[in-house]
């Protein structure tokens, strides 16, 4: 038996959630999901690392999360909302994902109903992260956000690009430049 936490799985429910689940893999610089798609899958991170990113009308990207091992990654607005994609997802390092379609994860849900506890508490964890970044944005300075980006995101920046992380927290690349500089100096 599987045990999660306070949740338990049977051997069956296992094989059952296993079937829904579909691995794929992509290497780097493939695009996972373009803007406009429709948007019926959300993916499970096994190995590698994704972008998600917003393209402004000037051209502009801006990084709206990075998806490293045991991460969820999807344009969930475009998911949740049944609409097509607003935001693009990029591999970075190639990666090994495991997809499911918003049917197969109903049907989850109907056969093993606890599942959709344990979805509901990893939405909720999502949300909460989510607060949290838009309130260090708020409340840090630029050096306070990028510590924190290098705690959440351990080892990332070996395989991510400099502007990349610094369109993620909100920076220009010289900025990032300097706040690494200090770091090293001190």
């Amino acid at each position: 038996m599987y045990h999660d936490g306070s949740m338990h799985f049977t051997e069956e429910d296992i094989a059952f959630i296993e079937r829904r689940y579909e691995k794929v893999h992509f290497k780097k610089g493939e695009t996972i999901l373009h803007l406009g798609e429709k948007v019926d899958h959300q993916y499970f991170v096994f190995d590698g690392c994704l972008r998600t990113y917003l393209t402004s009308k000037s051209g502009k990207e801006h990084t709206i999360q990075f998806a490293i091992k045991n991460w969820w990654i999807s344009d969930y607005i475009a998911y949740f909302s049944e609409t097509d994609a607003v935001l693009t997802i990029e591999c970075i390092k190639d990666a090994t994902l495991y997809k499911i379609s918003r049917e197969s994860l109903e049907e989850i849900f109907d056969k093993i109903p606890k599942t959709e506890r344990f979805t509901r508490k990893k939405i909720e964890r999502s949300f909460v992260s989510l607060q949290k970044r838009i309130l260090a944005n708020l409340s840090q300075n630029a050096k306070e956000r990028y510590v924190k980006f290098t705690r959440d995101y351990p080892n990332i920046e070996q395989f991510v690009k400099n502007y990349h992380i610094a369109s993620y927290l909100g920076i220009t690349n010289e900025s990032l430049s300097r706040i690494r500089k200090e770091i090293r100096n001190k």
